[in-house]
């Protein structure tokens, strides 16, 4: 299936299909890619006193579960940054996440571990996620957290981390969007977190910009 907004492109020699929900789906696995989640961020900010919203969980929960439905995913392989910090083990995040858990029980679930996973210890063992670290290959796309692995890395580099965010500009206004960053060796994707921001990039000249308006995917410069 593919869901409305999305953009066909080729990676690797593989049909991938670009998600304005700022995830990629490749279709022949059944997979959706889904980078830095970040589940219990709001969490860790007000375990440190700074008031922010409740809420981010079920948000990005309802999300990841739009996108399964839409694409029919069987598989959910998350590029680092499930969990933001040892706050997201609290137990209200928790008990959302084991409850999505239990009505999605036959989704393939798979992390690559990230700089965050690290400082926040490993999800729960209830949520049966397969945990590996990167690069972590499938066929000709290796899954990463980090992108500079694309130096060393056997195949095409799927990663996170930076959360790009790009600018597109008038003489008179301007508006940042999240973005795909693609170059020869790598693709960087978006956050998918309901509450990460972003990092605005410059791209070189060999990488191509996929801009999301949150309901398409454009790509910039054609």
């Amino acid at each position: 299936m593919k869901p409305d907004g999305a953009l066909d492109i080729e990676l690797a020699g593989e049909r991938v299909l670009l998600l304005a929900q700022k995830a990629l789906y490749w279709p022949r696995e059944r997979m959706l890619v889904i980078a830095d989640i970040h589940f219990g961020k709001a969490a860790a900010f007000r375990s440190w006193g700074i008031p922010v919203p409740r809420g981010t969980t079920t948000e990005n929960l309802d999300a990841l579960d739009a996108l399964v439905e839409a694409t029919g995913a069987a598989h959910v392989l998350f590029l680092g940054d499930f969990l933001h910090a040892r706050a997201a083990h609290a137990a209200g995040t928790q008990a959302a996440m084991l409850a999505w858990r239990q009505r999605r029980a036959g989704l393939a679930l798979t992390l690559v571990r990230g700089n965050h996973d690290k400082h926040a210890g490993d999800p729960a063992a209830q949520l049966a996620i397969a945990l590996v670290d990167e690069p972590y290959t499938v066929g000709p796309f290796s899954f990463c957290h980090h992108p500079e692995l694309e130096d060393t890395a056997p195949g095409y580099v799927l990663a996170g981390h930076v959360h790009p965010a790009y600018v597109l500009a008038t003489r008179f206004d301007q508006l940042r969007l999240p973005c795909f960053l693609a170059g020869p060796r790598r693709m960087i994707l978006p956050s998918f977190g309901a509450f990460t921001g972003g990092h605005t990039v410059r791209p070189d000249a060999d990488e191509r910009v996929y801009v999301s308006s949150g309901e398409a995917i454009h790509q910039v410069g054609r």
